[in-house]
């Protein structure tokens, strides 16, 4: 999933934090059998999940676009 968002850098740039949520026994109550799950912040920092198991290109895109520039 991470290597697919290369294709997004051009609408705006990002940064990708691989977290392992097994690690993280609160990150595992919340995700469990969601992994792999991708969760964007919006300008005020509140998560957003785009997406789980496969990545949505759509939400993905749709995501970045309504970002701040």
């Amino acid at each position: 999933m991470s290597a697919a968002l290369n294709a997004f850098q051009s609408l705006r740039s990002f940064q990708v934090n691989v977290v392992d949520v097994d690690a993280d026994a609160l990150l595992v109550a919340r995700y469990d059998e969601l992994v792999p799950v991708l969760i964007g912040h919006d300008a005020n920092g509140a998560e957003i999940e785009l997406c789980h198991y496969f990545l949505s290109g759509d939400a993905v895109r749709d995501f970045l676009l309504a970002q701040p520039a």
